[in-house]
């Protein structure tokens, strides 16, 4: 079982408290976007957790704390995109996101750290041109601090995005400027030894030098652990995504990143009223389990691969 901590919100920012507490018991609880009353109880000890993956733009509340996820493995995907407060509105500046980044790279090792620079949206503002400029200079800063940068550009099809359409301006993706902005991105990845792809895009872009990326990556994770997986396709996730399965124990309308071009937050006032029920005790990271929800106990095991071969001698 992959552990992802958490595509629904920034839980090193936020929540490392509750996190930590989490990891320590040895035991999580979540409850089904689709089905509020119903909760799954998941155990996450090692013995059956093979990864867990991290999603933040700003670990510094957990860098002084990674200790206590020995005996787990974990890797971090880690955005730090170009944007000012009028898109990122609750980020500490981007010096101290740099700052952040390369300092949990020198302490756990770059292949470790993934940068994502994602999502790429046009406007007056942020046009092809800045994203070039702005590209560039994060890789010379990011460059000796990670192998891997991942690459997508938004998809106004989420009902939060469509809330913000009028505060984005955001002017028409074509494929060609998709095609054009990529290739000048890649370009510069390439140049500084870094390995591009990019996230659950329909288009192949393998013919300007992007792979596709696979965020939650069994491949990865055997890189790291040194044992084979054999894990499943996550069907929860968009068609185009190629992320192993896992089990996501975030809660939407939680992140007070705040970040216009969020899907998992898709009102403001909902996302008040769930962090102030944050309780870093509870088993679920917003409340607490009520005589109403149905508790079930989530069945999972590991995919490490049992069977020893000769390449693993």
């Amino acid at each position: 079982m992959i552990i992802s901590a958490s595509r629904r919100t920034d839980i090193p920012s936020y929540y490392s408290e509750w996190f930590f507490n989490r990891i320590r018991e040895g035991s999580v609880m979540v409850r089904n976007p689709m089905n509020f009353r119903q909760v799954s109880k998941v155990k996450i000890t090692p013995d059956v957790v093979d990864a867990v993956v991290l999603w933040t733009k700003n670990p510094l509340p957990v860098l002084d704390r990674l200790d206590e996820l020995d005996g787990h493995t974990y890797y971090f995907q880690f955005t730090v995109t170009p944007y000012d407060k009028d898109i990122e509105p609750g980020l500490p500046p981007k010096g101290r996101i740099l700052d952040a980044f390369r300092k949990l790279s020198d302490m756990i090792g770059k292949d470790r750290v993934i940068w994502r620079y994602d999502p790429i949206l046009i406007n007056g503002k942020y046009t092809p041109e800045y994203h070039v400029r702005a590209f560039g200079d994060m890789a010379d800063v990011l460059c000796d601090h990670t192998r891997r940068v991942t690459i997508s550009f938004i998809d106004d099809g989420y009902r939060c995005v469509r809330s913000n359409i009028g505060k984005l301006a955001l002017s028409k993706l074509s494929e060609d400027m998709k095609a054009y902005v990529a290739s000048r991105l890649a370009g510069i990845a390439h140049d500084r030894g870094l390995d591009i792809g990019i996230c659950a895009e329909k288009n192949d872009m393998r013919d300007i030098g992007i792979g596709r990326a696979q965020c939650v990556d069994e491949h990865l994770i055997s890189e790291l652990t040194g044992r084979r997986l054999i894990a499943t396709g996550d069907n929860n996730q968009r068609a185009e995504c190629r992320c192993a399965s896992s089990i996501d124990i975030g809660m939407y309308n939680t992140c007070r990143n705040g970040c216009l071009y969020c899907y998992a937050n898709y009102d403001q006032r909902t996302v008040i009223l769930n962090s102030a029920e944050h309780d870093s005790l509870s088993p679920l990271i917003s409340g607490c389990v009520g005589d109403d929800d149905i508790i079930i106990e989530r069945r999972v095991r590991s995919y490490r691969d049992a069977q020893m071969r000769l390449d693993d001698l």
